[in-house]
């Protein structure tokens, strides 16, 4: 059970991080390097679905805060209910 809970908690934690560099590599890299493409093909389809429900502030974004937030929930609950059985 404990081998099932650290592949959530590393899955969680990888895909955090590439919505962070997926964040970062918005501001500084152009939408046609291979990096960001890859990226943004594992990271946009997470963030459609969030962004057709949150309009933007202003120019502010905030479906990768929110996306952040819930897999960190996600990962919670999986990890709880995995516990609880």
């Amino acid at each position: 059970m404990s081998f099932i809970v650290t592949i959530i908690n590393v899955l969680a934690q990888v895909l955090s991080l590439l919505v962070l560099v997926h964040v970062i590599l918005s501001y500084f890299m152009s939408p046609y390097h291979p990096v960001r493409q890859a990226v943004d093909r594992v990271v946009e389809p997470l963030l459609a679905p969030i962004r057709r429900v949150v309009p933007l502030v202003g120019m502010f974004d905030f479906s990768p805060i929110i996306l952040l937030i819930l897999i960190q929930v996600v990962a919670t609950l999986l990890i709880n209910l995995l516990l609880s059985l």
